[in-house]
């Protein structure tokens, strides 16, 4: 598997992040190892809140609910997905699989020893995430599932997903920035933008990204397919909290999250949310408001565990 690993001078003077990388190798499944790299904020003992980003961001996403977190004195990890961010980044789209990012992202998580864990996933975090809480359930004590979903490919997909599918192969360059920022209710500063952008110095260390949105099920004999339906059965027996966040503009997920609401017993009686004015990326248009349901949710577990 040959691998880039952008250059740390891509990384200078981001925004509002001032958070030190932290890096673990990992097995990549062909006999070689991959560098993931992640956030690691606050104290170790205290209680964990796990950040998965989505397609095409990395951890800067979660930039001001990391630091709510830590000033809660609570700690927050927050990994880039292998392919973005400040980890390796395999260069054939081949390498990239569907199976691969869970089996990448669990390696993280039992390399970490995470247990009861908080998750936080939005969009591909949510798809990696889920598939994760289903197969190793013991280690998370909830789930705060915002713009996202868990497919199949035995429904159909909102036309606003097949439509950013088609668009994401056929563009000519893959402008991340101008897609995250394409994706929010509120307009993105020049330097946000830039740091959306820094992960990629060129399309060579794109193929994550282009690849990933060709990997969402959506037809009943996609390869994922089977592993997410096995999921479903699993998390249609996981009753500790799962809450549901919305951001209204988003035009992709609400029919996952309302699917959420139905399966999954640990929805019922949470205060599930939807946040008008804030697109598919929420942690840009209301990150100080998804801070809040985090730490609010996290609040209610330390009420239940007392």
């Amino acid at each position: 598997m040959k691998v880039l690993r952008t250059p740390e001078a891509r990384f200078a003077a981001l925004p509002d992040f001032p958070f030190a990388p932290r890096y673990i190798e990992i097995a990549a499944g062909d006999g070689t190892s991959l560098r993931m790299s992640y956030v690691d904020e606050g104290p170790a003992e205290a209680p964990t809140v796990l950040m998965l980003h989505g397609e095409p961001s990395w951890s800067f996403l979660y930039r001001v609910v990391i630091a709510r977190i830590r000033a809660a004195g609570l700690r927050a990890v927050a990994p880039d997905l292998i392919g973005f961010g400040r980890s390796d980044k395999p260069t054939e789209r081949s390498d990239h699989s569907y199976e691969r990012q869970v089996a990448w992202t669990t390696r993280f998580v039992e390399a970490l020893d995470l247990r009861a864990v908080t998750l936080l996933c939005h969009d591909w975090g949510g798809l990696i995430g889920l598939r994760i809480v289903a197969e190793h359930p013991e280690r998370f004590a909830q789930v705060i599932a915002a713009n996202t979903a868990l497919p199949t490919g035995d429904g159909d997909m909102p036309e606003s997903f097949h439509h950013w599918r088609q668009r994401s192969q056929e563009i000519r360059r893959f402008p991340t920035g101008k897609i995250v920022s394409d994706g929010c209710a509120s307009a993105l500063a020049p330097d946000v933008l830039a740091a959306y952008d820094a992960p990629f110095p060129d399309e060579s260390y794109q193929a994550g990204a282009r690849q990933l949105p060709v990997l969402v099920p959506i037809a009943s004999d996609d390869p994922a397919a089977p592993a997410n339906r096995s999921a479903w059965l699993s998390l249609e027996r996981f009753a500790r909290p799962v809450l549901t966040v919305w951001g209204a503009d988003d035009p992709f997920t609400g029919p996952g999250l309302a699917e959420l609401r139905r399966r999954v017993p640990g929805t019922t009686g949470q205060p599930h949310v939807v946040i008008a004015h804030a697109g598919h990326f929420l942690q840009e248009d209301a990150g100080e408001d998804l801070a809040s349901i985090t730490l609010a949710a996290m609040a209610r577990l330390g009420e239940g565990a007392g």
